[in-house]
């Protein structure tokens, strides 16, 4: 038994050892040129068992083609890529630019090349010249940026190889760029987030024995700071008395972005409710307000507008990661600090048991508002208890429902 488990490791390491030899040269032969290959061996070997001359004929063409093939592989060169794109962040329909310089570092000149650069989704192809040592080529480009992503430009491959895709030989010469298309935004008059409190913080019932806001006083007990004793009361009583305090609490929104599939009639109306949430976001964030903003799928980062929005970039309708909305919330927010405000932004599928499934997570002093976007929509508030909805039709009626809210 164990000569056997020796003998199948040794098979197995010589069969890794032979791959990494053969994977350079296989990984010349496209799809079609191993079909080509196939094709040649099978006709062959079936033509000379049966004595049919057109099948091994049309075998050796075949044969003949994958040959013809691989002069088209030779050619040297040695390049400097860079791409660059301008500007590296834009507005969803914005104009973006590309640009990419080619310098020939070899020392002798080169041979005609054919570069191709991915961007997004599609593909550039760029015939470059034959260069002179130290020479360069710059070929520009169109970015397409009419919706919302990361367009990844890169990496930049020089390709040689026949014109039928039968062999072809790929060298990487640069690595991806990124370009962020930012969501569309509308701007938000200072009052617009007036559910957010002001920086003091509002003064609740709790009692706490540190803040600013000045409760009662009380023995002192063993533990307590000596920087909250009250001197003057303690000497005329005879007896220790410290301060107590009415905790005081910052302001902290927690945009909550439902990015379901299934809560969404279409692309535009999840579109829609991602800019709602940016402009919302980028507005707290610029007035000093700590905000938290998170999605099925992601936490976004919220030190600055420009941060957020790059990851808004990024933001993907997602399929059926939670059974309800409420347990999306729950798993969404168990690290999140207690907010003061918090805003569920969603598309029209989200129904209101599921907007109130959501309140239900957080204390009766949080505030709770449900933006709920559906294009073309008539804006309007309701309320369903102490729920606040707001349904957005488009981007500029935010500013408008916002200003009624508060």
């Amino acid at each position: 038994m164990r000569r056997v488990v020796a003998v199948a490791r040794v098979g197995a390491l010589l069969l890794q050892r032979a791959w990494a030899v053969v994977r350079p040269v296989a990984s010349i032969v496209t799809v079609l040129g191993w079909i080509v290959a196939g094709a040649a061996l099978v006709t062959i070997i079936v033509g000379w068992t049966l004595g049919w001359q057109e099948f091994v004929y049309l075998g050796l063409t075949l044969a003949a083609a994958l040959l013809i093939a691989v002069a088209f592989l030779f050619g040297s060169g040695a390049f400097s890529v860079v791409v660059e794109l301008t500007p590296r962040r834009v507005v969803a329909g914005d104009r973006a630019y590309g640009r990419m310089l080619v310098t020939n570092v070899s020392a002798r000149r080169s041979t005609p090349t054919r570069l191709e650069l991915p961007v997004g989704r599609g593909e550039v192809e760029f015939r470059i010249p034959a260069l002179d040592q130290g020479a360069e080529q710059e070929e520009l480009f169109a970015v397409p940026t009419q919706r919302r992503a990361v367009i990844v430009a890169g990496p930049a491959v020089s390709v040689r190889g026949d014109e039928l895709g039968l062999l072809r030989r790929a060298v990487r010469w640069s690595e991806p760029v990124e370009l962020f298309v930012h969501p569309r935004t509308t701007r938000l008059a200072p009052s617009a987030s007036g559910l957010v409190r002001d920086l003091e913080g509002e003064v609740t019932k709790t009692i706490t024995d540190s803040d600013i806001s000045f409760h009662a006083l009380r023995a002192y007990e063993p533990g307590d700071d000596r920087r909250n004793v009250h001197w003057r009361t303690s000497a005329r009583t005879g007896q220790l008395m410290v301060r107590q305090f009415e905790e005081t609490r910052r302001s902290q929104l927690l945009i909550l972005l439902a990015t379901d599939e299934r809560y969404y009639a279409d692309d535009d109306e999840f579109e829609l409710a991602v800019s709602v949430m940016a402009s919302i976001a980028t507005h707290v964030i610029r007035e000093g307000t700590a905000v938290s903003v998170v999605s099925d799928a992601l936490q976004l980062r919220t030190a600055t507008a420009t941060t957020l929005l790059d990851d808004s970039s990024r933001l993907e309708q997602t399929r059926n990661r939670w059974a309800s909305a409420r347990e999306f919330a729950r798993a969404t927010t168990r690290r999140i600090p207690i907010p003061s405000v918090v805003m569920t932004v969603a598309g029209s599928g989200f129904t209101t048991s599921d907007f109130r499934g959501v309140q239900t997570l957080f204390r009766s002093e949080t505030q709770a508002l449900g933006l709920r976007t559906a294009r073309d929509a008539d804006p309007r508030i309701g309320f369903v208890g102490d729920l606040r909805m707001l349904t957005i039709g488009s981007l500029p009626d935010l500013g408008k429902l916002l200003r009624r809210a508060s």
